[in-house]
């Protein structure tokens, strides 16, 4: 077999390990291999985890933070970043100044709760994540609960949905993706940058394993924008491919089972 001498494009995740494999880091490793790039991780927190909930979270000093973002990015070189778990207001800050000095588009998951609901954000980092972390997005991509904490505003149906995008904006990200999965009916989303709006329908799936759909997607908009694919053809792509990873989902534990990342290449 011949040997490679071109490396994939190369996607950093700065987040959370989640132990139990369905959501954080390890979530976000298995989408960018599944969408053939190159994945690197930053560790924000350490997190006791499994389908029933979070048991224990124990954020790594910014000092850590700091030198694992140095050394892979100074060294291998990044296409994409994405952001998720960041626990508290100075690694929120410490993460945002050090993507603000990194060429790379920034895919912002501003995660603030667990599927289970279990907080993975302290109240006050939420002014950090609004004035620090999302001014330095290429597109943000947060849930009705968080655009909830992020912006007040209530979304409970589609006609919300372009205040709550207005919302996110004035923070500063070049385009927001705002996540309607939690409403009635089809899974939509709007994308939208203030000007063009692109809606994205998908059928709903009755599967509720569905652990990690968050990570996942932030994670396949960073894996197609280091690929080359412009911010609405990088959110279809990865829309796509949470849809396949949502319907494929499978039981794990007592609890709420995680996506199926290798949904396209796994045997039936």
């Amino acid at each position: 077999m011949p040997i490679r001498t071109a490396a994939p494009p190369r996607v950093l995740t700065v987040a959370g390990s989640d132990s139990g494999g369905g959501a954080g880091v390890q979530a976000d490793l298995k989408t960018m291999l599944a969408l053939g790039v190159h994945g690197m991780s930053v560790l924000t927190a350490v997190t006791a985890q499994n389908s029933r909930g979070v048991q224990g979270v124990w954020e790594l000093p910014v000092e850590a933070v700091t030198a694992q973002y140095r050394s892979v990015v100074d060294d291998i070189g990044v296409q994409a970043v994405k952001t998720g778990m960041l626990a508290s207001a100075a690694l929120v800050e410490t993460v945002a100044e050090l993507l603000a000095s990194t060429e790379a588009p920034v895919v912002v998951d501003p995660v603030g709760v667990s599927k289970h609901g279990d907080a993975l954000l302290a109240a006050e980092a939420l002014d950090s994540v609004r004035t620090k972390l999302l001014p330095v997005a290429t597109v943000a991509t947060p849930n009705l609960d968080e655009v909830a904490q992020l912006t007040g505003t209530v979304v409970t149906g589609e006609s919300d949905m372009r205040r709550a995008a207005a919302g996110i904006l004035a923070y500063g990200p070049r385009w927001v993706v705002i996540k309607g999965g939690h409403l009635p009916g089809e899974a939509v989303d709007l994308l939208t940058d203030g000007s063009q709006e692109h809606w994205l329908r998908a059928p709903r799936h009755d599967n509720r394993h569905t652990h990690g759909t968050g990570c996942t997607l932030a994670s396949a908009i960073a894996a197609s924008l280091a690929l080359g694919q412009d911010v609405p053809t990088a959110v279809r792509s990865a829309k796509e491919y949470v849809t396949g990873a949502i319907e494929a989902g499978f039981p794990l534990g007592g609890g709420i089972g995680p996506v199926d990342h290798g949904w396209r290449t796994r045997q039936r």
